[in-house]
């Protein structure tokens, strides 16, 4: 796999906060990483005028004015960008600092339409990245297989009428409570992760039971050939119950349970990976 990391605040510290669910930078740090201006703020004011006069985009459009700690220790209003804004205002500073960024960008976008044309090379570069985190083979061909049963059930209910943003967590979540008794927000606690995919925390016994409640909600949408939010809800009730049925079994003939506080965070700390991925 192709190095992908790029120094490119050499350092500076770079404000954020969460917002809404997704991180939030702070524009002026990021300007004044990238620039040799001795006025970020100034530099930023500038260069939204020149962006809007040569586009017609107003680079502030998306932006937000979140509080963040000041110089003086104090909490600040200032603006902030999400990741994809950022970009969209790192490609508009002329500014040797950023060309590794800009460099990398594109190389980025002509990977992904690369994958575009051929499926297989998303496959492909999902994988290396879990095996550079650390994650051992086995489990990495699980989590993949794990994807390709979730990404099954996404696309049913997209034909559906399922709404992507809200629709799929509800959905999702009937699925785990049945599965597990807890909603993924609730498992994400237990396993004390924070913006983490839960799935990527799973041990074998977790993951599969998630597929076979995500494999059977698919199967049931067919089979009764639902659309609309209720009856896709009340498929993914039914298909986690199944995969619950089948943990309290397990549990029943083992006498342990399957739901669990291990995560790949802190096993990856101890070096421990018997009896886990």
């Amino acid at each position: 796999m192709k190095n992908t990391k790029i120094a490119l605040f050499k350092g500076k510290k770079i404000r954020k906060v969460i917002y809404n669910d997704e991180w939030w930078f702070s524009v002026i740090d990021v300007v004044e990483a990238l620039t040799d201006s001795i006025n970020s703020r100034d530099y930023w004011y500038k260069m939204k005028i020149r962006v809007s006069d040569e586009s017609n985009f107003q680079l502030s459009t998306d932006c937000r004015q979140l509080k963040l700690i000041a110089p003086d220790g104090k909490m600040r209003e200032t603006d902030c960008a999400n990741t994809e804004t950022i970009f969209r205002i790192i490609q508009s500073i002329p500014s040797p600092k950023a060309e590794p960024f800009k460099m990398w960008l594109a190389r980025v976008g002509y990977e992904r339409i690369k994958e575009i044309e051929d499926p297989e090379l998303a496959t492909k570069r999902t994988t290396a990245l879990y095996k550079a985190k650390g994650y051992p083979e086995d489990w990495i061909d699980k989590r993949m297989r794990g994807i390709a049963v979730r990404k099954t059930l996404t696309n049913e209910w997209e034909k559906r009428g399922a709404q992507e943003d809200i629709d799929y967590a509800i959905l999702t979540d009937e699925i785990m409570k049945g599965a597990f008794d807890v909603t993924t927000k609730e498992y994400k606690e237990f396993k004390n992760l924070k913006r983490e995919n839960l799935r990527d925390h799973m041990d074998d016994l977790e993951s599969i039971l998630t597929m076979l409640g995500e494999a059977t909600t698919t199967k049931l949408h067919k089979d009764r050939d639902s659309k609309g939010i209720n009856p896709l809800k009340k498929d993914a009730q039914d298909g986690g119950k199944v995969a619950g049925r089948t943990r309290k079994d397990i549990e029943k003939k083992s006498g342990k349970l399957i739901k669990n506080k291990n995560n790949f965070l802190d096993l990856n700390k101890k070096k421990i990976k018997n009896n886990f991925l």
